[in-house]
């Protein structure tokens, strides 16, 4: 009976999950777990460590891996135990008590909704073009530093971060979950916790964090391989490029110092046609890493914008258009042929007709009257304005806003 409810709480506290989020509005467990760990690792640091001169550096570094070792075994079995004897007592009281305190507690484990809520922010700040926001929404999901990331680092950074906690805030607790429990699921968080708080390879850490991080590795093994196994699957079925998915996985799954990071990375470049990875800064310092995936998405027609002369058009008018032919334009001819589509943006900057029996070439490239370079010095203002308006909200609105101009 007891699994047939764990299972039902499971299920229930990941569609809570889905649906509200994260319950921000009272104290977290994962924090009292982070706690832990914090008074755990200054207590076994002093106890353990802080005595070794240094002159013997090695005996202090097997300290270390020793300290924290045991710290990791505390942590893993307090997780574990707490919950499973308070599951125990409130079963005591009542078997819907135990439903309740375990759904909720199912409930703060996962982390999908909190996962796409910080990933939107930092989409909604480049879309805005608020490159520092974006830094500062970013550097709230991911380890490394991202103070002078440009706006295609802080993209990347997200998409990785995002592919890799799909399995450890969604797969990996889903699993651990439908297998133990709350307190199975407590277990895996407080595994987790460790190695986002211990696992760095900085002079701190190197010694200190590395069984937390290779106990990390360990319990997402399976989880992430999963994830990257049904990230495939979803990009079949929401039509993405799931046969580069599958490609790239086979080949840049292990492409990471982590067993697990690339698996759900490799798949994500792949589905995407990008390139993630590549060298990253951690507290300051360069690390070197292979870049995952290929950068082969091509340069949309519709991301081109081309400015040009038009004779059709009195010297300061503009027009612009979303498509259309060439008009006899040589030049958009080109260009046409080139694309292989006239569907592009443009920009239309008139220079009068020719004078009659005049030259064609001779008008376009000759120099305008002082009235004409007076009005083309303002209608080039206009068309600067009007191609920004174009990148920065729609071709529509570009339209809308100056084709009335000057008519």
């Amino acid at each position: 009976m007891n699994g047939k409810m764990t299972i039902l709480a499971c299920i229930t506290g990941f569609l809570l999950d889905c649906i509200f989020g994260d319950p921000v509005w009272m104290y977290h467990p994962i924090r009292v777990i982070g706690n832990l760990i914090s008074v755990l690792e200054k207590g076994l640091r002093k106890l353990l460590c802080s005595r070794i001169p240094a002159s013997e550096q090695r005996k202090k570094n097997k300290r270390e891996v020793l300290a924290g070792g045991i710290l990791w075994i505390l942590t893993v079995s307090l997780s574990f135990l707490v919950p499973a004897v308070l599951l125990f007592a409130a079963g005591k009281v009542h078997p819907a008590v135990r439903f309740l305190l375990e759904t909720f507690w199912c409930y703060q484990i996962f982390a999908a909704r909190c996962l796409v809520g910080e990933s939107r922010k930092v989409y909604q700040k480049l879309k805005e073009d608020d490159l520092s926001g974006a830094r500062r929404a970013v550097s709230m999901i991911v380890g490394r530093d991202t103070e002078n990331l440009t706006a295609e680092g802080v993209t990347k950074a997200a998409v990785e971060t995002v592919a890799e906690n799909t399995s450890d805030g969604v797969t990996a607790p889903l699993l651990f979950l439908l297998i133990g429990g709350a307190p199975l699921g407590f277990l895996y968080k407080a595994v987790n916790t460790m190695d986002s708080m211990l696992g760095y390879k900085n002079e701190k850490y190197l010694y200190f964090g590395r069984i937390p991080a290779k106990m990390d590795d360990v319990f997402n093994y399976i989880p992430a391989r999963l994830t990257a196994w049904f990230m495939i699957v979803a990009a079949f079925l929401t039509g993405m490029d799931g046969k580069n998915a599958w490609k790239i996985y086979l080949r840049d799954k292990r492409k990471h110092a982590s067993p697990n990071s690339a698996q759900s990375e490799a798949v994500c470049a792949g589905a995407l046609d990008v390139q993630l990875a590549g060298d990253a800064v951690y507290f300051g310092k360069v690390y070197k890493k292979d870049y995952i995936g290929d950068a082969i998405r091509k340069i949309e027609p519709e991301d081109i914008i081309v400015a040009y002369d038009d004779i059709d058009l009195e010297v300061g008018q503009i027009r612009v258009r979303r498509k259309g032919s060439a008009g006899g334009h040589n030049g958009i001819k080109n260009i046409i042929s080139h694309l292989g589509t006239n569907e592009f943006p443009r920009v239309k900057v008139g220079v009068g007709a020719k004078p009659q029996g005049g030259d064609l070439v001779n008008h376009v490239l000759g120099h305008f009257s002082k009235e004409d370079e007076k009005k083309m010095d303002e209608v080039l203002d206009e068309a600067v304005a009007a191609v920004e308006t174009i990148v920065t909200q729609d071709v529509d609105v570009a339209m809308n806003r100056f084709n009335a101009k000057k008519k």
